[in-house]
């Protein structure tokens, strides 16, 4: 979501004149860089932003100053300081006293490593992860990690238990990215999954994000109102299909219990 977009949102709850769009420039500036764009220049950064040239540049030095970016040659990247941004959200809300402790004991009782994802705007966000030793299998995911909604177990049931405003939304607007050969992209059987899921309070993906994997993921709070998921990515050959109901009611106790140390 650019400058442009944020203001649109959240203008309805807080006069423009209240809002420091140059903040807001930055925050862009800040959420350029991913898993895809670790080393950008500044004409980069423009293109990835939309911000003209000669603010990026003052934006960049800026942040360059402050230690949230590292400047190598003409490209940057950012520096580790940025992670104390988040860690605020995560100590406020006490996620290492109150959730890690949950996620560490729902992974060893189901063998597999579970990451907690939260709504950010139109993506989902790990917020959390287990750090079980002897997992098998790991895709790459990790606190900060973005996720599509339409195209994982996670986001799909965060779909189909969140906000129904929201969920519309996104089923209707959001772009149809091919991931793999078996990425859905029929917005009308998308809605059905996800409708799916909200009966059934779980959600089961299979090769549409990773190409192999299956996702298993449960709603953390209640219907229409859920802002968190919990869920697992492994190999679909090494998970019997059969026992994707028993993993599925694992995840559902350990999501109720999470709910109700954040309440």
């Amino acid at each position: 979501m650019d400058g442009s977009e944020l203001v649109t949102k959240m203008r309805d709850e807080i006069p423009l004149k209240d809002i420091s769009l140059t903040f807001m420039k930055g925050m862009s500036v800040l959420r350029a860089f991913d898993e895809t764009h670790s080393q950008l220049t500044l004409a980069e950064i423009g293109r990835l932003t939309d911000i003209e040239r000669a603010a990026v540049r003052r934006l960049v030095l800026t942040l360059v100053h402050l230690g949230y970016v590292r400047k190598d040659g003409n490209r940057y990247s950012l520096t580790p300081r940025v992670l104390v941004l988040g860690s605020g959200f995560l100590r406020g809300n006490q996620f290492g006293r109150l959730v890690q402790p949950l996620i560490e004991m729902c992974a060893r009782e189901l063998g597999y490593s579970v990451g907690l994802a939260m709504r950010d705007g139109s993506e989902v966000v790990y917020v959390a992860q287990s750090s079980q030793r002897n997992a098998r299998y790991t895709f790459g995911f990790t606190i900060g990690s973005r996720l599509p909604p339409l195209s994982t177990s996670i986001g799909r049931v965060l779909l189909a238990w969140s906000d129904p405003d929201w969920t519309r939304q996104m089923i209707e607007t959001l772009p149809l990215e091919r991931f793999t050969a078996d990425t859905v992209l029929d917005r009308a059987a998308i809605a059905a999954e996800v409708a799916q899921s909200r009966e059934s309070g779980v959600s089961v993906v299979k090769g549409e994000f990773e190409a192999g994997a299956v996702g298993i993921a449960v709603p953390v709070g209640p219907l229409g109102r859920a802002e968190m998921a919990l869920g697992l990515s492994e190999p679909a050959s090494e998970i019997d299909p059969a026992d994707y109901a028993r993993l599925a009611e694992i995840l559902q106790r350990y999501a109720s219990q999470i709910a109700a140390v954040l309440k």
